[in-house]
């Protein structure tokens, strides 16, 4: 098994190499895009950036296996598994909004040991280890030491295509929008967390999400100082569903606001 930071090198280089070709090519019109659910797209850029990671990681670590949300969404966690999200924030690329990310994490029999996060547009490159910190360029990352809800800016996913829980996430985002002193809504997980462990954002939360949009910027928070848990508090590994993130004093302040 190569050393962490040996497989951090390969994660970045081929987050690197995707976010070349995602910088290249031009968002399809609404005729190229191929619907996976109500307003969750794909496109060939999708499917593109996730064969050059794809390539990048096996050929660095021939013994390991990707997983990846457009080629193989299957989640397997034994042994060395790359975790991966080629364009989180696809409709945000499709709209030119600047706010889409490359995401892979490094798993070790289900425990994510190395990541990275790339927010393209900004060429902003987040990384870290498990027990060697998390990282933006060369910074050492640490969560925000605000503690006070009504100095806290938290970052949310408004839900789009499951609307079966729309009426208790309208309900949380009174009770969070009455107390912080603001919400945003960029549309990339992977960002969002990035942004929870440079002390941006102070909180998040979304009621679904999925591995791989979650793995890499989970061990970010984790490194920076912060928790990454569910709606009750569990700590989570590499799986789908609801995320509630944050320095320590607002994560727990955003996990009594969530359930009340």
């Amino acid at each position: 098994m190569p050393p962490y930071n040996d497989l951090l090198t390969i994660a970045r280089a081929a987050a690197e190499a995707a976010g070349t070709y995602l910088r290249s090519v031009a968002p399809a019109d609404p005729s190229g895009w191929t619907a996976k659910g109500r307003a969750d797209w794909v496109t060939e850029v999708d499917r593109n950036s996730e064969a050059i990671i794809t390539e990048a990681l096996r050929r660095g670590a021939p013994d390991s296996r990707v997983v990846g949300e457009e080629l193989s969404p299957d989640l397997v966690t034994g042994g060395l598994v790359w975790v991966v999200d080629p364009l989180d924030g696809t409709t945000n690329f499709l709209h030119r909004y600047p706010a889409w990310a490359v995401s892979i994490a490094a798993v070790l029999e289900g425990e994510s040991i190395a990541a990275v996060v790339l927010h393209v547009p900004l060429n902003r490159l987040s990384t870290a280890t498990r027990g060697g910190g998390a990282y933006e360029g060369d910074s050492r990352l640490r969560v925000s030491r605000i503690e006070d809800p009504a100095h806290a800016l938290i970052g949310t996913g408004v839900p789009f295509r499951d609307f079966s829980r729309l009426e208790q996430y309208l309900a949380q985002f009174d009770r969070v929008a009455r107390r912080a002193t603001g919400i945003r809504r960029p549309g990339s997980a992977a960002i969002d967390l990035a942004d929870v462990a440079a002390g941006r954002f102070d909180g998040f939360w979304e009621q679904r999400l999925s591995a791989w949009d979650i793995a890499a910027g989970t061990l970010l928070v984790r490194e920076a100082g912060g928790r990454v848990t569910d709606a009750a508090g569990r700590d989570l590994g590499i799986e789908h569903g609801e995320v509630v993130a944050g320095n320590p004093v607002i994560h727990r302040w955003l996990l009594d606001t969530l359930r009340h």
